[in-house]
Formats: C-alpha cells, sequence, structure tokens
C-alpha cells in the first residue's frame, strides 16, 4: 500500500476514532443520569410496593440497561479503531532491524 493512502487513511480513521471518543463522552454522561433515575424509581418502588412504582423502575433500568449496552458498543468501536489505527501505523514506519 502506498504512502499516501496510508496516510489518508489514518487521517479517517483518526477522525472516527474522536468522533467515537466525543460519543462515549456523551454516552457516559446519559448514563449517569439514567441510572441515577433507575436507582430513584427502586427507592420508590421499594417505599411505596405499588404496581405503578414498579413498572416505573423496570421502565428506567430498561432505559438505563440499554444505555450501557451502546455504551459497550461504542467501547468495542473504539478498540476496533485503535487497533486499525495501530495498524496502519505500523504499516506507516518501517521497521528497523
Amino acid at each position: 500500500m502506498s504512502r499516501s493512502l496510508i496516510e489518508r487513511r489514518l487521517l479517517e480513521v483518526n477522525a472516527r476514532l474522536r468522533k467515537a471518543r466525543e460519543e462515549l463522552a456523551v454516552v457516559d454522561e446519559q448514563l449517569a443520569v439514567l441510572a441515577d433515575a433507575a436507582d430513584d424509581a427502586r427507592l420508590r418502588a421499594l417505599v411505596s410496593e405499588t404496581p405503578v412504582a414498579d413498572r416505573e423502575h423496570l421502565e428506567a433500568r430498561k432505559h438505563a440497561d440499554a444505555m450501557a449496552r451502546s455504551r459497550a458498543a461504542v467501547l468495542a468501536s473504539i478498540g476496533e479503531l485503535e487497533k486499525a489505527q495501530d495498524s496502519l501505523l505500523d504499516q506507516l514506519v518501517p521497521e528497523h532491524q
């Protein structure tokens, strides 16, 4: 692969990596809010012992769990992008042996 193609791909991967890290920051904030809401709903369900409070707790927990899965997906994407970046850097820099 030519050096210019490697450099271009490296720039693309770097941009995608930056966006993924920004997305992770947003997801982390959202997850914190949803987890707090789920904890609050759990406490209300424990105190009130009503079916409505239980449903609210389950709904809040579902939202927090979904956001946790989204976070895991973003982390996996970041890992893949970092591997791609490392591979491109290895191709760009010739080994000195």
